[in-house]
Protein backbone atom coordinates (compact mmCIF):
# COMPACT_ATOMS: atom_id res chain seq x y z
CA UNK A 1 0.00 0.00 0.00
CA UNK A 2 1.24 3.07 -0.88
CA UNK A 3 1.90 6.39 1.44
CA UNK A 4 0.43 9.89 -0.25
CA UNK A 5 2.65 12.55 0.12
CA UNK A 6 1.28 15.72 -0.35
CA UNK A 7 3.93 18.84 -0.82
CA UNK A 8 3.76 21.26 2.16
CA UNK A 9 2.33 24.61 0.69
CA UNK A 10 3.97 27.50 2.28
CA UNK A 11 1.33 30.62 2.07
CA UNK A 12 3.05 33.91 2.57
CA UNK A 13 1.02 36.84 3.88
CA UNK A 14 1.88 39.83 3.21
CA UNK A 15 0.43 42.83 5.50
CA UNK A 16 0.21 46.58 3.58
CA UNK A 17 0.19 49.36 5.93
CA UNK A 18 -1.48 52.50 4.39
CA UNK A 19 -1.85 56.18 6.02
CA UNK A 20 -5.07 56.65 7.50
CA UNK A 21 -6.62 59.89 7.04
CA UNK A 22 -8.99 62.07 9.28
CA UNK A 23 -11.32 64.13 7.61
CA UNK A 24 -13.26 66.33 10.24
CA UNK A 25 -16.32 67.05 9.34
CA UNK A 26 -16.51 70.62 7.58
CA UNK A 27 -19.79 73.38 8.58
CA UNK A 28 -20.61 75.51 5.94
CA UNK A 29 -19.52 78.09 8.28
CA UNK A 30 -16.30 76.92 8.83
CA UNK A 31 -16.11 76.36 5.17
CA UNK A 32 -16.61 79.79 4.26
CA UNK A 33 -13.42 82.29 4.39
CA UNK A 34 -13.32 84.63 7.41
CA UNK A 35 -12.53 87.82 5.64
CA UNK A 36 -11.64 91.32 7.97
CA UNK A 37 -13.57 93.93 6.07
CA UNK A 38 -12.41 97.74 7.05
CA UNK A 39 -12.45 100.71 5.60
CA UNK A 40 -9.88 103.48 5.68
CA UNK A 41 -10.75 107.05 5.73
CA UNK A 42 -8.90 110.45 6.37
CA UNK A 43 -10.80 113.54 7.45
CA UNK A 44 -9.41 116.97 7.39
CA UNK A 45 -9.91 119.60 10.16
CA UNK A 46 -9.23 123.71 9.68
CA UNK A 47 -9.76 126.41 11.90
CA UNK A 48 -8.28 129.92 11.36
CA UNK A 49 -7.18 132.18 14.25
CA UNK A 50 -5.97 135.84 13.83
CA UNK A 51 -2.62 137.04 14.84
CA UNK A 52 -1.43 139.27 17.79
CA UNK A 53 1.66 139.35 17.50
CA UNK A 54 4.82 140.92 14.93
CA UNK A 55 8.11 140.23 14.30
CA UNK A 56 10.03 142.93 12.98
CA UNK A 57 13.63 143.03 11.97
CA UNK A 58 15.32 146.35 11.11
CA UNK A 59 18.58 147.96 11.83
CA UNK A 60 21.07 150.53 10.83
CA UNK A 61 22.68 151.31 7.21
CA UNK A 62 25.64 154.05 6.81
CA UNK A 63 27.73 154.94 3.96
CA UNK A 64 31.20 156.47 3.91
CA UNK A 65 34.45 157.29 3.07
CA UNK A 66 36.52 154.80 5.55
CA UNK A 67 35.77 151.89 7.05
CA UNK A 68 36.39 153.21 10.86
CA UNK A 69 34.69 156.11 10.01
CA UNK A 70 31.51 153.59 8.62
CA UNK A 71 32.02 151.31 11.87
CA UNK A 72 31.76 154.24 14.25
CA UNK A 73 28.64 155.90 12.79
CA UNK A 74 27.09 152.42 13.04
CA UNK A 75 27.67 151.81 16.39
CA UNK A 76 26.13 154.88 17.58
CA UNK A 77 23.32 154.54 16.28
CA UNK A 78 22.83 151.53 16.18
CA UNK A 79 23.25 151.97 20.22
CA UNK A 80 20.78 154.76 20.30
CA UNK A 81 18.19 152.13 18.45
CA UNK A 82 18.75 149.41 20.78
CA UNK A 83 18.38 151.79 24.04
CA UNK A 84 15.43 152.79 22.55
CA UNK A 85 13.90 149.33 22.19
CA UNK A 86 14.77 148.40 25.57
CA UNK A 87 12.25 150.72 26.92
CA UNK A 88 9.25 149.78 25.04
CA UNK A 89 7.41 146.53 25.95
CA UNK A 90 9.03 144.27 23.60
CA UNK A 91 10.05 140.65 23.15
CA UNK A 92 12.82 138.39 22.17
CA UNK A 93 15.42 141.25 21.09
CA UNK A 94 18.33 139.83 19.40
CA UNK A 95 21.18 141.23 16.91
CA UNK A 96 20.70 139.14 13.84
CA UNK A 97 23.19 140.35 11.50
CA UNK A 98 26.53 142.69 11.77
CA UNK A 99 28.12 143.52 8.22
CA UNK A 100 30.65 145.99 6.78
CA UNK A 101 31.98 145.87 3.39
CA UNK A 102 33.58 147.77 0.49
CA UNK A 103 31.59 149.76 -1.66
CA UNK A 104 32.66 149.90 -5.52
CA UNK A 105 31.60 151.93 -8.20
CA UNK A 106 32.02 150.58 -11.84
CA UNK A 107 32.72 152.35 -14.91
CA UNK A 108 33.95 151.42 -17.92
CA UNK A 109 34.62 147.80 -16.68
CA UNK A 110 36.97 149.32 -14.06
CA UNK A 111 36.27 148.91 -10.47
CA UNK A 112 36.64 151.97 -7.80
CA UNK A 113 36.18 151.81 -4.51
CA UNK A 114 34.36 154.70 -3.16
CA UNK A 115 33.72 154.02 0.80
CA UNK A 116 32.63 151.22 2.76
CA UNK A 117 29.05 150.17 4.20
CA UNK A 118 28.02 149.09 7.53
CA UNK A 119 24.69 147.38 8.92
CA UNK A 120 23.41 146.18 12.16
CA UNK A 121 20.31 144.20 12.24
CA UNK A 122 18.37 143.59 14.97
CA UNK A 123 15.38 141.86 15.50
CA UNK A 124 12.47 141.95 18.33
CA UNK A 125 8.40 140.85 18.98
CA UNK A 126 5.61 143.28 19.92
CA UNK A 127 1.97 142.96 20.11
CA UNK A 128 0.51 143.92 16.40
CA UNK A 129 -1.60 146.62 18.06
CA UNK A 130 1.59 148.45 19.47
CA UNK A 131 3.88 148.16 16.34
CA UNK A 132 2.92 150.89 14.02
CA UNK A 133 3.63 153.77 16.67
CA UNK A 134 6.56 151.68 17.22
CA UNK A 135 8.29 152.00 13.88
CA UNK A 136 7.89 155.54 13.53
CA UNK A 137 9.55 156.06 17.06
CA UNK A 138 11.91 153.65 15.79
CA UNK A 139 12.86 155.43 12.91
CA UNK A 140 13.20 158.26 14.99
CA UNK A 141 16.10 156.64 17.46
CA UNK A 142 18.35 156.05 14.77
CA UNK A 143 16.84 152.83 12.61
CA UNK A 144 17.52 153.37 8.65
CA UNK A 145 16.07 150.16 7.02
CA UNK A 146 13.13 147.67 7.97
CA UNK A 147 13.80 144.62 6.50
CA UNK A 148 10.89 142.36 7.01
CA UNK A 149 7.56 142.09 9.38
CA UNK A 150 5.57 138.68 10.11
CA UNK A 151 2.57 137.89 12.10
CA UNK A 152 1.73 135.01 14.06
CA UNK A 153 -0.50 134.10 16.92
CA UNK A 154 0.43 133.25 20.55
CA UNK A 155 1.20 129.91 21.37
CA UNK A 156 -1.38 129.12 23.51
CA UNK A 157 -3.83 130.04 20.75
CA UNK A 158 -1.92 127.90 18.39
CA UNK A 159 -2.06 125.17 21.11
CA UNK A 160 -6.04 125.26 21.36
CA UNK A 161 -6.82 125.58 17.53
CA UNK A 162 -4.43 122.63 16.97
CA UNK A 163 -6.47 120.31 19.43
CA UNK A 164 -9.59 122.11 17.98
CA UNK A 165 -8.38 120.94 14.24
CA UNK A 166 -7.46 117.50 15.62
CA UNK A 167 -11.57 117.30 16.57
CA UNK A 168 -12.96 118.43 13.29
CA UNK A 169 -10.53 116.36 11.55
CA UNK A 170 -11.86 113.01 13.55
CA UNK A 171 -15.46 113.87 12.96
CA UNK A 172 -14.92 114.59 9.32
CA UNK A 173 -13.23 111.38 9.05
CA UNK A 174 -16.30 110.21 10.77
CA UNK A 175 -18.76 111.64 8.08
CA UNK A 176 -17.24 110.17 5.37
CA UNK A 177 -17.28 106.50 6.40
CA UNK A 178 -20.86 106.75 7.51
CA UNK A 179 -21.83 108.28 3.80
CA UNK A 180 -19.65 105.21 2.38
CA UNK A 181 -20.70 102.66 4.32
CA UNK A 182 -24.67 104.07 4.81
CA UNK A 183 -24.59 104.17 -0.18
CA UNK A 184 -23.68 100.51 0.43
CA UNK A 185 -25.88 98.84 3.22
CA UNK A 186 -23.00 98.04 5.64
CA UNK A 187 -22.87 99.64 9.42
CA UNK A 188 -19.72 99.77 10.86
CA UNK A 189 -19.12 97.95 13.54
CA UNK A 190 -15.73 99.48 15.46
CA UNK A 191 -12.81 101.68 14.95
CA UNK A 192 -9.90 99.09 14.90
CA UNK A 193 -6.78 101.78 14.10
CA UNK A 194 -6.27 105.35 14.20
CA UNK A 195 -3.81 107.83 13.17
CA UNK A 196 -2.77 111.04 13.36
CA UNK A 197 -1.18 112.98 10.67
CA UNK A 198 -0.52 116.13 12.42
CA UNK A 199 -1.23 119.27 13.67
CA UNK A 200 1.69 121.34 12.49
CA UNK A 201 2.77 124.37 13.63
CA UNK A 202 2.00 127.12 11.39
CA UNK A 203 4.40 129.61 9.54
CA UNK A 204 4.16 133.02 10.44
CA UNK A 205 2.29 135.52 7.73
CA UNK A 206 5.33 137.02 5.97
CA UNK A 207 5.21 140.36 4.77
CA UNK A 208 8.18 142.46 3.13
CA UNK A 209 8.59 146.37 4.52
CA UNK A 210 7.21 147.70 1.33
CA UNK A 211 4.30 145.57 1.24
CA UNK A 212 3.58 145.56 5.32
CA UNK A 213 4.27 149.64 5.80
CA UNK A 214 2.76 152.63 4.00
CA UNK A 215 3.78 156.04 3.92
CA UNK A 216 2.16 158.13 7.03
CA UNK A 217 2.04 162.07 8.00
CA UNK A 218 3.65 163.07 10.73
CA UNK A 219 0.44 162.96 13.07
CA UNK A 220 -0.22 159.45 12.53
CA UNK A 221 1.28 156.14 13.03
CA UNK A 222 2.15 153.46 10.33
CA UNK A 223 -0.42 151.46 9.82
CA UNK A 224 0.25 147.95 10.45
CA UNK A 225 -2.84 145.05 9.99
CA UNK A 226 -2.13 141.49 10.86
CA UNK A 227 -3.76 138.55 9.43
CA UNK A 228 -4.72 134.72 10.43
CA UNK A 229 -3.04 132.04 10.61
CA UNK A 230 -4.37 128.33 9.52
CA UNK A 231 -4.03 125.45 11.27
CA UNK A 232 -4.58 122.17 9.78
CA UNK A 233 -4.66 118.64 11.08
CA UNK A 234 -5.72 115.36 9.72
CA UNK A 235 -6.66 111.85 11.11
CA UNK A 236 -6.84 108.74 9.80
CA UNK A 237 -9.53 105.78 10.89
CA UNK A 238 -9.45 102.12 9.87
CA UNK A 239 -13.23 100.93 10.75
CA UNK A 240 -14.04 97.62 10.91
CA UNK A 241 -17.66 96.65 8.85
Amino acid sequence: MKKLVFPLLSILLTFVTYPVINIPSITPAMAQEQVLRTLTVTGKGTVRIPTTLTDVSLGVEIQGKTAGEVQQNVAQRTSSLVDFLRSRPIERLQTTGVRLQPNYQYDNNQRRLVGYIGTNIVSFRVKTEEVGSLLDDAVKAGATRIDRVSFSATETAISEAQKEALKLATVDAQAQAEAVLSTLNFQSQEIIGISINGANEPQPLVRQAAESLSTASAADSTPVIGGEQTIEAMVTLQIRY
